[in-house]
């Protein structure tokens, strides 16, 4: 074999490299490099090399990146909570247009659409599409610009979801995090989970986050409704939500919606045949834009305030809460309703205008231990408005009786004691005071328990000032109200200053037996994983008022609603135990009535803002106790199952002559059986009724009848 000579070989090297060269050119003009290398390709250039060597250096921010726990624990923000006390949703402290659906309800057809589009080889890679990344940075430097991103499901997901760690400009160190922060989730999640992230996370136009949130702004409908063509046009829009939603351009809409549809023919995810049919179906928009439901509610204002209060400036780092309150949502409804419906019916009568319209509040609370059930603060919510419920400090007039009466009883004086019903005269600094009754209307001798019963203001002063106005302020504040009150002589009629939910809690002690309680709107705060953030414990019961003084009381104003002022209570359906007494201001300023059963106190008030008097006839029966009827109907329908209060022990019963509050003889026209203090109960008879009066008894025979009474053989 003839072997080649040095030139031959050396020729031949020759030819090996400029075949090369030649090559090499070949390739340059093939990727047309431009001469002069843009600013922006040598930036990708050198973020490409130091991602491949040093990426995973980068750190996530000043706050370090999240744990494993924060990365499993992460959900899309809906708004935080506010749950009532059986678990039921009253409404959330802020609303994002987002509802997070578990994978399983994304048809798969949506889920392909979105991967065939946004990431195909999502399920191969480990957060970080290496060949993306090259593809888009040979697309770039042939641009000589930034052209094409490279960023994964993944890498949206931590784009979306960790806000926070991100710088706010899209720089290198941005991207850096992005990357980084792929690679924790890759690590922590699967990618069933990544992706149910993605599709709750992504921003798709309108305001609407997430897929189902999107579904329903577009199309009217659950995501697991939709068609492949409509899922295909949910997924177009990540890349321009705004510009591609079918809202602003339906054309150019519709020509992306079918690019999906081609993307995901060319993945395998449905035939040629079928994409070209999904792309033949008209484009349908739904006529009104979704929006989740917001509840106007006094409650949501107070819970936001104890939100901020408690969490502080660590509330946007903790994302949604869940709040749990003591409401109950049945009665909150029906409060809501009776004080707007009842505050419509005054205005009508009262003629009032718009800019000075009769306002309202209601509170209703658990006796047994201080849980607020029902909440309202005025006729109709206002956010940031006025909450009369607690802050409104209103006079309440005869609802602040029971306190003088609870006073004179644990002095010694009974519900059978009788006192002068008529005009009084009280001399003091300013000048003689004379209270009356409400139309000038007197009765003479009268019971405790008729003068409460029928609220006879003359009464009550005179128990007042028999027991000392000391003893009556220092009886209110034991039982719960907060306020001060002066020991003067009108405090007997109500002439201070209180708020509906002190006056509502001061008579709990008479519906539980002499304890008071302290009102609890928030049992405990979570974070979204059910960390406890804050918790608030029932705060221990204080014994205050000795529980047969509670029980006479109660039994007192029982007969205010079965046969006194209150009586309307019981004309408009509400049944079983229930105990109350309304309560008017001069001139039908205010208009109150506080009712309670063994389960519920509840208190309504009306008036205006600015005080002035709601027309003739405004009182506490005709204005306030209509709307308890309305709001125990409907909203607190335990009449069945509350049981009537029992006598507790070291109590006796009688049955006395309602008029004179001695014994009733069998002669006796109107009798009552009452309570009493061992050892306070009345021994001599009535002397009034000794016979019918057509009896043919001699005189003898009524002498003998009464000194039996008397003397008991």
């Amino acid at each position: 074999m003839i072997q080649p000579n040095r030139a031959q070989q050396r020729r031949a090297a020759r030819g090996k490299r400029d075949a090369g060269v030649a090559r090499k050119h070949r390739f340059r003009d093939r990727i047309r490099w431009p001469r002069r290398p843009h600013p922006l390709v040598i930036v990708a250039a050198v973020a490409l090399a130091f991602t491949a060597f040093g990426g995973w250096l980068a750190t996530c921010g000043f706050g370090g990146c999240p744990t494993a726990a924060d990365i499993k624990r992460f959900k899309p923000a809906e708004g935080s909570r506010v749950l009532d006390r059986s678990g039921h949703l009253l409404g959330r402290l802020s609303y994002v247009r987002r509802v997070n659906v578990p994978l399983e309800k994304v048809p798969p057809m949506v889920r392909h659409a979105f991967i065939a589009t946004e990431d195909r080889r999502f399920y191969s890679h480990h957060g970080i599409d290496w060949r993306g990344v090259a593809r888009a940075a040979v697309h770039n430097m042939r641009a000589g610009g930034v052209r094409e991103g490279f960023s994964t499901i993944t890498m949206q997901v931590a784009r979306n979801g960790f806000t926070s760690l991100l710088p706010p400009r899209r720089t290198l160190r941005r991207k850096l995090i992005e990357i980084r922060l792929a690679r924790i989730i890759e690590q922590n999640l699967t990618k069933d989970q990544i992706l149910e992230l993605y599709l709750n996370v992504i921003y798709l136009g309108n305001g609407t986050y997430g897929v189902e949130a999107a579904s329903r702004d577009l199309f009217g409908k659950s995501v697991s409704d939709l068609t492949l063509a409509e899922g295909a046009m949910l997924a177009a829009l990540p890349k321009g939500p705004s510009s591609y939603t079918p809202r602003r351009d339906r054309a150019r809409a519709r020509k992306r919606r079918d690019l999906v549809l081609s993307l995901m023919a060319d993945e395998g995810y449905i035939t040629p045949e079928r994409a070209r049919a999904a792309a033949a179906k008209p484009l349908v928009v739904a006529k009104n834009e979704w929006r989740p439901p917001r509840t106007s509610s006094y409650v949501i204002g107070v819970v936001n305030a104890l939100v901020d209060s408690v969490l502080g400036a660590d509330a946007d780092d903790l994302g949604d809460v869940t709040v749990y309150t003591t409401i109950d949502a049945r009665a909150q409804r029906a409060a809501e309703g009776a004080v707007r419906k009842r505050a419509d019916a005054i205005d009508r009568v009262a003629g009032t205008t718009s800019t000075d319209s009769v306002q309202g509040a209601l509170v209703a609370i658990d006796p047994a231990n201080g849980d607020i059930r029902a909440l309202v603060g005025g006729r109709r919510n206002e956010p940031g408005g006025f909450n009369r419920a607690l802050l409104a400090r209103r006079q309440p007039g005869s609802a602040f009786k029971p306190f003088v009466y609870a006073a004179a009883l644990g002095v010694g004086y009974t519900p059978a004691t009788v006192v002068e019903d008529e005009p009084v005269s009280i001399q003091q600094k300013s000048g003689v005071w004379t209270p009356a009754n409400y139309g000038d209307e007197y009765t003479g001798t009268i019971t405790m328990r008729r003068a409460l019963m029928l609220s006879s203001n003359v009464a009550a002063v005179r128990f007042s000032r028999a027991v000392g106005e000391s003893r009556v302020a220092a009886r209110a504040q034991a039982n719960g109200i907060t306020s001060q009150l002066a020991p003067v002589p009108s405090i007997a009629l109500g002439a201070v200053e209180v708020t509906p939910l002190e006056l509502v809690s001061a008579y709990a002690p008479f519906a539980n037996g002499g304890y008071r309680v302290h009102p609890r709107l928030v049992r405990r705060l979570e974070a979204g994983d059910g960390t406890v953030l804050w918790s608030n414990d029932v705060a221990p019961r204080d014994s205050v008022l000795d529980p047969r003084d509670a029980f006479q009381v109660t039994s007192m104003l029982e007969s205010v609603v079965n046969g006194g002022t209150g009586r309307v209570v019981r004309t408009l359906g509400a049944r079983g135990p229930i105990a109350g007494k309304t309560g008017t201001t001069n001139d039908g300023t205010d208009a109150w009535f506080v009712g309670y059963t063994p389960s519920l106190v509840a208190g309504v008030w009306f008036g205006y803002d600015t005080p002035h008097s709601m027309g003739a006839g405004a009182t506490g029966g005709r204005y306030a106790a209509p709307a308890w009827a309305d709001f125990y109907i409907h909203g607190w329908p335990r009449g069945a199952a509350d049981e009537d209060w029992l006598p507790p022990p070291g109590m006796v019963s009688r049955v006395i002559d309602a008029e004179n509050g001695l014994l009733a003889s069998e002669w006796c026209p109107l009798t009552q059986r009452e309570w009493f203090r061992a050892g306070t109960e009345p021994t001599s008879y009535c002397p009034e009724h000794i016979g019918p009066p057509d009896s043919d008894d001699s005189v003898g025979d009524r002498i003998v009848r009464l000194l039996k009474g008397i003397f008991k053989f």
